[in-house]
């Protein structure tokens, strides 16, 4: 037995190791904190070298395990004997430690060797480059303290070598973390999970287009060469494919065979083995060549993961056969950037008939354009339109009826301010647009589980109040209980992407909804949309967090701290070291002061866009992209602010235009919408929402949903509800199959705009769908049972549900429904097929 002598301490040694220790651990931080990506000037040209040297490097991968185990293995073993340093299972741990930390030594060797080919590079190979050297300089260590220790009796530094070898065993987690990114990609251990995200996804997460949207027939019809708008896209699309396939080999992270597929010049530029792509000639290019290899082929790419999809490889074929264009704009970051600042150009001088500001800046638009004013709509169609717009409901014949016997000039301005005033039919409305824009919704993911919370009365009180747009955002920033929903966003269950945090979701929607900005992209890696970079994405994501946030790239740890700032550093500073609560309360301040033009814009444009069916910038989320009239839009959104960030005086003077009471217009090709050579003329013909289509069916045949439908009451109880309501509005309902088919969203992702073009699940709702069905045959039994007569009972349909009479023809066409009786079947008929007219289901 060993003899245990009073315990030797050497205070130089102890000082001395442990400084060891700290220096490894500060250089290897210090080179963590200092990582840059490696620009393309910066590629290492390799020299010529004995290729032994190389085939002793490949031998890494498998020499490295053996280190881990052993150190692994004797790092729990010496957490057994921590009551009895002397125990049977010290022999073993000796081996283990000695044999462990030479071994680690000896793989930081061939692994430089692997690193010298030439064929590795980026931050996360140099981060686990450096913490595996500084792994194996602490087992050394360790192994060192415990020779100490066993032959030198140095039974003072036990607690040392322990604390250093439980180091080393977390250094070769850390260590075979980067390692592990670098030799199987970000999803390795989740891809094979349910939960595991499929490319779609990625790619939704990303922000960028994917071959799944892109708009394949426009570009097969195409003429030889592409208009600027459609090199953008394909390039959009293709460098989504390639960031989602092949950065996880091929960037700023891991550079493999010397080929970088991230930056425009080093794609076109390719590998140590010669260009990957022949612009114009996809049949001759590598790239393609190697992804349509068959799977497990040796040169097939990707290497790792699924391979690609067949759309996915057509769309880089038809990528490259078209030049592979990719703008310079995209290349060097400089996409446009609308100015932050506010305004208010000088307003054109009144004409003839034409006072309103917005048709002052609309009239001076269509002189530029040559384009000339037409008379205003009818009674009948402006009183539908206004309705729809701003209680989400259609006139009664009644209400028809009186307001063709006013004789009053201003009877339009008159009923634009009577709808305004009613508050609750105004807001029941209102809140489907602002539940779709802040992603809240009466069930769904994460409600039950305490992961997500409602806004829906704070929210319906706030329209109902017309709270101040200012305020109205200041609570959604800094918020209280009931208005802590938008920013808390949802709490993922399982694995998530690393973009799909709380925070960065706040960072996400806070840009989108209230900013008209993306940063879905850059919140995955440097943004190839727009100028936004990661570090902006996360530094804005980190003022509503408690912690600080690591940066992620495409879901690979970086090693790098994100700053805490807002988007925009000219607004003000926000506390780096405050808590989430203080931060947000700057941030409420700082973001809505009049001087965030970009705030107020974006915001007047949603509110222009719900009016007119589009706004005058489109999309309404890509706020940086020019306006069919920068200076209505800057005076507008100063007119906004000085009238008290009142969202109701806004809708008022957009509806009491000249420009809104234009008759309406189609567009063919659902492209030309957001298209930048889009020409206003006037608003455009939309088809109703799910909720105003339910909502009008309840009002003209039958209630959709009964009073147990409610998801959220304002009024509190059922029969105070029924009190002052006839029918469920829709928009107070949960979400159905025949809301969805209608176009109502999921409301897990921020929605601007609904998707206004018909499609095949709504024909087959509106056809076949139970809740249709069933409603229009309580309607029918209600109308045979009070109408006798057909004759009667056509014209009394048409008034109901079209407020107006029918043509002869329609009335010819009606009765031929029926025969000398009127049956339930037959007015369902008669019914469901007025329904359908594009006269019901369009506001024109």
């Amino acid at each position: 037995m060993i003899q245990i002598n009073k315990p030797v301490y050497y205070p130089s040694v102890i000082k001395a190791l442990l400084a060891v220790a700290v220096v490894v651990l500060i250089h290897v931080s210090a080179i963590a904190e200092t990582i840059q990506s490696t620009e393309a000037e910066q590629a290492i040209v390799a020299t010529e070298r004995w290729w032994g040297w190389e085939f002793l490097g490949r031998l890494h991968p498998l020499l490295v395990h053996f280190p881990v185990t052993l150190l692994l293995i004797g790092a729990v073993m010496e957490l057994a004997t921590l009551r009895k340093f002397q125990s049977q299972l010290r022999p073993g741990i000796r081996w283990m430690v000695f044999l462990g930390a030479a071994s680690a030594v000896l793989a930081v060797l061939f692994g430089w060797l692997l690193a010298s080919s030439g064929n590795y590079g980026g931050d996360t190979f140099v981060l686990h480059q450096w913490t595996g050297v500084a792994t194996a300089v602490l087992g050394a260590v360790a192994a060192l303290l415990l020779w100490l220790i066993l032959h030198r009796h140095t039974y003072g530094l036990i607690l040392v070598y322990r604390g250093i070898l439980f180091l080393t065993a977390m250094g070769i987690f850390v260590a075979g973390h980067y390692g592990g990114s670098l030799t199987h990609g970000q999803d390795y251990l989740i891809g094979v999970t349910p939960w595991a995200p499929q490319d779609e996804q990625l790619a939704e997460i990303a922000g960028g287009s994917t071959s799944m949207n892109l708009d394949w027939v426009s570009f097969a019809s195409a003429s030889d060469s592409l208009s600027t708008e459609q090199e953008a896209d394909l390039n959009i699309a293709a460098r989504t494919i390639l960031a989602h396939h092949c950065y996880q080999c091929h960037s700023s992270d891991k550079s493999e065979g010397k080929l970088r597929l991230d930056q425009k010049e080093l794609v076109f530029k390719g590998g140590e083995s010669g260009p990957v792509i022949e612009p114009g000639n996809a049949q001759k290019s590598e790239l393609i060549r190697r992804i349509t290899l068959p799977a497990g082929h040796k040169e097939a790419m990707p290497g790792k993961g699924k391979p690609l999809q067949e759309r996915d490889i057509e769309l880089l074929k038809l990528w490259i056969d078209r030049g592979a264009p990719w703008p310079e704009g995209a290349s060097q970051g400089v996409f446009k950037e609308a100015k932050l600042a506010p305004r208010k150009p000088e307003l054109p001088a009144a004409t003839a008939g034409l006072s309103n500001p917005i048709d002052r800046w609309v009239n001076a638009y269509f002189e530029k354009k040559g384009i000339e004013w037409q008379p205003i709509v009818d009674d009948r169609t402006f009183l539908r339109r206004i309705f729809f717009d701003i209680v989400g409901l259609p006139p009664t014949p009644e209400d028809l009826q009186q307001f063709s016997a006013d004789t009053r000039t201003d009877k339009r301005d008159r009923i634009v301010e009577a709808l305004l005033a009613r508050n609750d039919d105004y807001a029941t409305h209102w809140t489907t647009f602002w539940n779709d824009l802040l992603r809240n919704d009466y069930t769904g993911t994460g409600y039950i589980t305490n992961g997500r919370f409602n806004i829906s009365d704070w929210l319906y009180r706030s329209l109902a109040a017309n709270t101040p747009y200012k305020q109205f955002v200041m609570e959604l920033l800094d918020p209280n209980e009931s208005s802590k929903g938008f920013i808390k966003g949802i709490e993922w269950r399982g694995a998530i992407n690393s973009s799909q945090t709380t925070a960065m979701q706040a960072a996400q929607n806070v840009s989108q909804a209230l900013l008209g900005l993306n940063l879905k992209c850059a919140s995955c890696h440097d943004s190839f949309v727009s100028n936004w970079k990661l570090d902006d994405a996360y530094a804005f994501a980190n003022i509503f967090s408690e912690k600080p946030l690591e940066i992620n790239r495409c879901d690979i740890p970086t090693g790098k701290m994100a700053d805490t700032r807002l988007l925009w550093q000219e607004l003000g500073n926000i506390s780096k070291d405050a808590t989430v609560k203080q931060k947000s309360a700057e941030l409420a301040e700082l973001l809505t002061q009049p001087d965030n033009g970009r705030l107020y814009r974006t915001v007047v444009n949603r509110i222009w866009a719900q009016l007119m069916g589009r706004g005058i910038v489109a999309p309404t989320d890509e706020m940086d992209r020019e306006p069919w009239s920068a200076d209505l839009l800057d005076w507008l959104a100063v007119y906004f602010v000085e009238e008290g960030y009142d969202i109701k005086q806004l809708i008022y003077l957009i509806t009491t235009s000249n420009s809104y009471q234009q008759p309406s217009m189609s567009i063919e090709d659902p492209d030309m919408i957001n298209s930048m050579e889009f020409v206003f003329t006037g608003m455009l013909k939309r088809k109703l929402t799910a909720e105003q289509f339910a909502d009008a069916v309840s009002t003209a045949i039958h209630p959709v949903y009964p009073i147990s439908s409610l998801k959220y009451n304002p009024y509190g109880g059922a029969e105070q509800y029924q009190r002052a309501n006839t029918f469920v509005r829709a928009s107070l309902v949960q979400n159905d199959p025949f809301l969805t088919a209608l176009g109502r969203p999921s409301r897990e992702n921020v929605t601007s705009v609904r998707d206004g073009q018909s499609n095949l699940l709504q024909a087959m709702e509106l056809t076949n769908g139970e809740l249709l069905n069933e409603t229009l045959a309580k309607g029918a039994n209600s109308w045979a049972t009070h109408y006798k007569s057909s004759d009667e009972l056509i014209r009394s349909v048409y008034r109901q549900i079209l407020a107006r009479d029918p043509t002869d023809k329609e009335h010819q066409v009606a009765q031929g429904l029926f025969g000398d009786t009127v049956e339930e079947a037959q007015v369902q008929d008669l019914l469901w097929a007025v329904v359908l007219l594009p006269e019901f289901q369009f506001i024109d």
